[in-house]
């Protein structure tokens, strides 16, 4: 296992990300990285300043002869997405990301990689640590927790940028310059319940569901991957009805904006019916198993015997619970009609885990148009009222669109076709780039969005292709070069 990546090139950025690989900086949990980039401003003598929101900006001057062009905003966020498989032993606030080269591809050792933004902040270091470049006034913004609600963009205060293009160094396929990006808002909802005892000739079984791939909510949705939760459910009404099946505690998921990929659940069934219980989960393994096949082909389901629990959910809530949960959106809700392979609108229903009296269920809703957020919005809440739980939304943000007079995005164009001889490809994308929320604070500026090809973000299986990387360094340096005047 070939863990020396910062040998790569180019080294003056695979340098910094073996740096921020070392220092732990899952969403909240962001000072180390913080205080990093702070020492390596005072190191590479750049301006630094912090603000209230907790966001990192860099200043460094023009190079000699481009003090006349217009000002350039790079961005990228400081925090990542903190997953791991199962039966990998790791904690993201105190342990260094174990990075590797695996063939064309750097990845990490059963944990996401972070690449998603690492690579954008090893990039914006790199930058301001070259002495080759070519560019005008730039300016950096690095923001904090943007994965658990984009805080940091937020966050920021109008008068504190003065660039007048801003370049997200935030999406992940190399050749594609985004234009635009969906719009998203949480829903979280809550069941109360009781406890009840456990009644006497029963078995308990600690439920298992593993090996989906999961992903990113915005991005992967379209691939139609399993979500654990949806699955587990589906099993868990049927054996319900079929086995008098009841539950005594769930945890499935994990953040908002990751497609699950396990769940795990407590139940017992009547000791006469455990046969036949423990065949009908080796069956739902199968089902699984061929509807999955080609898309999640290493999910597995287990029964595990276990020690009986100390209470049940009681046995409405259950009901209630389980059949509001099946009748979720899940999924693509809408593709775009103007733009063809984008998905417009799409809900993930990332969390349900009980605990103390309440199970608590979490959603993501992302659209292109707010319009169609908003009813999805009204959808959920009439179905979980019915259910007898309580619903919040919150976070909600706008989505970017597209500006086809845009000059930063003529500017990439026409240097992409110098430097590789074909166009880049203009895209939305179906995720929540910072830049709705930047271009909100900051309107008139002139943003665009472009990144080195990371396949798997938000899941352990994250990682970012080699040579797109050098690309996406060599084309941004021409970029700078070439910003044209105020």
């Amino acid at each position: 296992m070939n863990k020396n990546i910062q040998e790569l090139a180019p080294q003056i950025l695979w340098k910094y990300f073996a740096d921020i690989c070392r220092i732990p900086h899952p969403s909240h949990h962001e000072q180390a990285i913080h205080d990093y980039l702070v020492a390596q401003a005072a190191e590479l003598g750049v301006d630094c300043t912090t603000d209230e929101a907790g966001n990192v900006i860099l200043r460094k001057a023009a190079t000699a002869g481009m003090e006349n062009r217009k000002g350039v905003i790079l961005q990228a966020h400081m925090d990542m997405v903190p997953q791991k498989n199962g039966d990998k032993s790791f904690d993201f606030t105190t342990d260094s990301i174990e990075a590797y080269v695996d063939g064309e591809w750097v990845t990490a050792n059963g944990t996401t990689l972070g690449a998603d933004n690492g690579i954008g902040m090893a990039a914006i270091l790199a930058v301001m640590a070259s002495k080759d470049l070519q560019h005008g006034p730039i300016e950096a913004l690095i923001t904090c927790s943007e994965e658990v609600g984009m805080d940091g963009a937020f966050g920021l205060k109008p008068g504190l940028l003065q660039g007048k293009i801003l370049i997200n160094l935030d999406s992940e396929t190399e050749g594609e310059l985004y234009v635009g990006c969906a719009g998203g808002e949480d829903v979280s909802v809550t069941f109360d319940y009781t406890e009840e005892a456990v009644p006497a000739d029963v078995r308990a079984y600690r439920l298992e569901l593993k090996g989906l791939k999961g992903g990113h909510s915005g991005m992967e949705i379209i691939l139609e991957r399993g979500n654990a939760n949806k699955i587990m459910n589906r099993f868990l009404l049927e054996a319900q009805d079929r086995f008098g099946l009841r539950l005594a505690s769930i945890d499935g998921g994990g953040l908002r904006n990751a497609i699950p990929r396990e769940s795990m659940a407590v139940v017992t069934v009547p000791v006469g019916a455990a046969q036949a219980f423990e065949a009908a989960v080796a069956d739902y393994e199968r089902l699984m198993q061929t509807e999955l096949k080609g898309v999640d082909d290493g999910v597995s389901f287990r029964a595990l015997a276990t020690e009986l629990p100390s209470c049940l959910i009681d046995a409405s809530t259950q009901d209630r619970l389980l059949k509001s949960v099946a009748a979720c959106p899940n999924g693509i809700v809408r593709m775009s009609p103007a733009i063809a392979g984008l998905v417009q609108t799409s809900t993930n229903l990332a969390r349900v885990v009980s605990g103390e009296g309440t199970i608590q269920l979490q959603c993501m809703m992302r659209s292109s148009a707010d319009s169609e957020k908003d009813a999805l919005a009204d959808v959920m809440k009439a179905l979980f009222s019915l259910a007898g739980a309580r619903t919040e939304l919150s976070g909600a943000y706008s989505g970017w669109n597209p500006d086809p007079t845009s000059a930063i995005l003529k500017t990439m164009k026409a240097e992409y076709q110098k430097m590789y001889g074909r166009e880049p490809e203009v895209k939305a994308i179906h995720a929540g780039l910072e830049c709705g929320i930047l271009g909100g604070t900051y309107p008139g500026l002139d943003m665009i969005s472009m990144g080195p090809t990371i396949q798997y973000p938000h899941s352990p299986d994250e990682k970012v292709n080699i040579a797109s990387v050098g690309k996406f360094w060599d084309f941004l340096g021409h970029v700078l070069a070439n910003i044209p005047s105020k």
